[in-house]
């Protein structure tokens, strides 16, 4: 199993990092006031960010394999100190732009794919209600045939980029009666009639990106909008769900390098009794830990794209993965603030700021216990 990566992979992770490093603009100030800038996501898309999830033929390139954008994202997420925008990126081209591409009706991927990679609209991926979190087979929001179309209703929450989305990818059931296998996805777009979409919600971190609700009431739906036949919607909602978890957790195995780097830094130039302070075990220690925490990590991020490029199962490999790497994020964070010291609990050096965005990653995507009942259910317990 080679996980090395080929000069192309490695120039894209550099090239990735350096503009990264160039969207760092009023962080602090948009952090505090919870603003999602559009500029900012527009220039991703004309660099190409965007088009890491499409093809060619719909803006995208062909031959683009998973591990390839795994890395890219992993530069931008080193580069670029802004959790929230590398975490909405992701979310819309893993669980809306790939779903519309492999499950999508031509219409749709004509309707959409260019204009999403483009940065001409926004797509969020709207599968959380207020009874069905982590339990999926409860969702409520129903879809009922109506002509040559569906009707919708039902109300989603915690949806990643609902305040600003022009289209959402809803998962609807068009039959409670038979689970999961009832399930099925549609692209409901924000004008249309029976559909409201929020305003943002107040969170504790990421707050660069926007979450909120869409209320569904009767709104019409046609069939070319369905992604995907009838009782698909889970599957297909897994499927890109691994690609998410690859891409969005490379891009937090980025910050964890660029976290490590600046405690490193910190402490060989910060001074106490008269020597640098990762001259004391009790900090380099501490500072070890990230560094192994970040490679184990890295090692189980490379396995599943290894995997996922190879068109392998990786329902454990994925789950080990969202597991370890987000609650080393969250380890890392805190040792990152402790190591920085009073500095580090101030908002100015944005060190504490990883550490608000980091606690997320534990509940999004599946939650850390979740991954834990997947994992033991796998072993046969």
């Amino acid at each position: 199993m080679d996980f090395s990566l080929t000069a192309s992979q490695s120039a894209r992770r550099d090239q990735y990092f350096e503009f990264g490093q160039s969207l760092n603009v009023d962080n602090l100030e948009r952090d505090r006031d919870g603003v999602f800038d559009r500029t900012l996501w527009n220039r991703c898309a004309d660099f190409g960010v965007l088009s890491l999830a499409n093809t060619a033929a719909y803006g995208g390139e062909d031959g683009l394999d998973i591990l390839s954008a795994m890395v890219a994202m992993e530069g931008l997420g080193r580069g670029c100190t802004d959790n929230g925008l590398t975490f909405a990126l992701n979310a819309q081209m893993w669980t809306v732009q790939l779903p519309i591409l492999m499950h999508g009706t031509e219409a749709a991927r004509d309707a959409f794919l260019r204009p999403l990679a483009a940065g001409q609209i926004i797509g969020s991926h709207a599968l959380t209600e207020e009874a069905s979190g982590s339990d999926v087979f409860s969702l409520q929001t129903q879809a009922t045939r109506d002509g040559d179309g569906y009707r919708l209703s039902g109300k989603k929450r915690y949806i990643t980029l609902a305040p600003v989305a022009d289209v959402a990818l809803v998962l609807a059931t068009t039959d409670p009666s038979i689970g999961k296998w009832g399930i099925t996805a549609f692209l409901v777009e924000r004008d249309a009639t029976g559909v409201h979409f929020s305003a943002t919600r107040d969170k504790m971190g990421l707050r660069t990106v926007p979450i909120g609700e869409i209320e569904l009431d009767g709104c019409f739906v046609p069939e070319s909008h369905r992604v995907g036949p009838e009782g698909a919607g889970f599957s297909l909602s897994n499927h890109a769900l691994e690609y998410e978890r690859c891409c969005i957790l490379a891009s937090h195995l980025g910050a964890m390098e660029r976290q490590l780097g600046a405690a490193v830094a910190y402490a060989r130039k910060r001074e106490q009794y008269g020597k640098p302070i990762g001259k004391y075990q009790s900090v380099s220690n501490r500072i070890a830990e990230m560094k192994l925490r970040l490679e184990t990590s890295r090692l189980l991020l490379y396995k599943v794209a290894w995997l996922k490029k190879n068109d392998e199962p990786a329902m454990m490999e994925a789950a080990l993965l969202k597991l370890h790497l987000s609650e080393s994020f969250v380890a890392s964070g805190l040792d990152a603030v402790r190591t920085f010291g009073g500095a580090g609990y101030m908002t100015e050096t944005e060190i504490e700021r990883d550490l608000r965005d980091a606690i997320g990653g534990v509940l999004y995507a599946g939650t850390s216990d979740i991954q834990r009942n997947i994992i033991a259910r796998l072993l046969g317990l």
